[in-house]
């Protein structure tokens, strides 16, 4: 069974948002994603600055088994992405809510976010 942090908010296509002490958003993907995919073998990450839409491929994971698209979760701006994972993509497979992270945006959270009761209905409804 995947983890699900009861501190996070989550989407319907698995990424996990959360919001820090400036305001920014970190998001990721969730543990029950990286558990789908498989191993990954590489991650591609927009640039800072990128403006993003809601709904818009912002990153791709590729994982020995299939690449998939990573989706904004929010409009905003791109003020910063995890550069270790360029080296080292296994960190989303090891620590998807820690070390794993994918990028920090600004921007407010929607209010149509999963909380974590709902997540684990989503996934364990899969």
């Amino acid at each position: 069974m995947s983890q699900v942090p009861d501190t996070l908010r989550y989407t319907q296509t698995h990424e996990w948002l959360r919001q820090e002490a400036d305001g920014s958003i970190t998001v990721g993907i969730t543990d029950h994603a990286q558990a789908q995919l498989g191993d990954l073998v590489y991650v591609e990450l927009p640039a800072v600055g990128k403006a993003l839409a809601a709904g818009d491929a912002c990153a791709v994971v590729e994982s020995v088994k299939a690449a998939a698209d990573v989706y904004a979760p929010l409009a905003g701006s791109v003020l910063a992405v995890n550069d270790a994972l360029t080296g080292a993509p296994e960190q989303v497979n090891q620590d998807p809510y820690g070390a794993g992270w994918l990028l920090r945006v600004s921007g407010a959270l929607p209010a149509d976010l999963l909380d974590a009761a709902a997540y684990r209905a989503l996934t364990e409804s899969a």
